[in-house]
């Protein structure tokens, strides 16, 4: 597995763990939501310091995205599509 690869596997898996969006990510890391995408399909080439402010942002040492998988890992499930509904589980 290349290195952008790599870093393309462990971010989507990151930030899918912590369940946050793409759209959040890249809001908090002052990125636009266009290139986290692009990190993620191995589109684009983050630099040290975007991954820097990627692994920040994530709460990760910037080494989490240099970690070569398992074949023993589960699979990456996307988080659910879409906006949450306003309201959503509040009282009316």
């Amino acid at each position: 597995m290349n290195g952008r690869a790599l870093v393309a596997l462990n971010l989507r898996r990151l930030r899918i763990e912590r369940g946050i969006s793409q759209e959040r990510l890249a809001a908090d890391a002052a990125v636009d939501r266009a290139y986290v995408s692009e990190l993620e399909r191995q589109l684009g080439n983050a630099s040290v310091d975007m991954l820097d402010k990627l692994a920040t942002v994530l709460g990760v040492d910037l080494g989490q995205f240099f970690i070569k998988p398992s074949p023993n890992d589960p699979e990456i499930v996307s988080l659910p599509v879409g906006r949450k509904a306003r309201g959503a589980g509040q009282d009316r």
